[in-house]
C-alpha cells in the first residue's frame, strides 16, 4: 500500500481538492487497492469544517466525486502512517517540517516537484480562482502517479 497524506494550511481548499482528484485518478485506472489517501491541514483554523464551497463547486463542475472529509490537523503521530507527505506551497513544507520534526525519514514532498516543478499551488481562499488551482492539482496528481510508477510503487 502507498499511505498518502495531502497537506496545506486549511485542509479545505487544496488539499481536499488533491485528495478527492487522486483518489478518482486512482479508481479510475483501478489501483485503489494499492492505496490510503488522506488529507490533513497546518493549522487549526478550520479544524471540523467541510471541503470549501469552491472546491465543492469545482469537483461537481468537472464530474469528480467529492470525497467526505472534515478537516484535520496533521500531527506528530501521522507522520509513521504514511509513505508521502505532499504540501502545496513553500510555507505549508516550512510548517510541514517544523510539526513533523524536520521529517528525519524523508517523507514530505511539495507536491508540484512531481511533475518536475518547484512552483507552489496557489491558495483559492485567497485568489478566488479554483480554475487554476485545480489544474495545478491535476498536474500534480499527474505526475506523482508517473513519479510512483517509474519507481516501481504500484503496477
Amino acid at each position: 500500500m502507498v499511505r498518502v497524506a495531502f497537506c496545506c494550511h486549511g485542509n479545505i481548499c487544496r488539499s481536499t481538492l488533491a485528495q478527492s482528484v487522486f483518489t478518482h485518478k486512482v479508481r479510475e485506472a483501478g489501483l485503489e487497492n494499492q492505496f490510503v489517501i488522506d488529507s490533513f491541514a497546518t493549522s487549526t483554523e478550520e479544524i471540523g469544517n467541510p471541503p470549501h464551497y469552491g472546491t465543492v463547486r469545482k469537483l461537481q463542475q468537472v464530474g469528480i466525486p467529492v470525497i467526505p472529509h472534515r478537516a484535520k490537523q496533521i500531527t506528530w503521530s501521522d507522520y509513521a502512517k504514511f509513505d508521502y507527505i505532499i504540501g502545496m506551497d513553500e510555507w505549508n513544507m516550512k510548517n510541514l517540517n517544523r510539526m513533523l520534526k524536520g521529517d528525519p525519514d524523508g517523507k514530505v514532498y511539495k507536491f508540484l516537484t512531481f511533475a518536475g516543478s518547484g512552483r507552489d499551488i496557489a491558495d483559492p481562499w485567497y485568489t478566488g480562482n479554483f480554475d487554476v488551482t485545480y489544474d495545478d492539482v491535476v498536474e500534480g496528481c499527474d505526475g506523482f502517479l508517473n513519479y510512483l510508477k517509474n519507481n516501481g510503487e504500484i503496477y
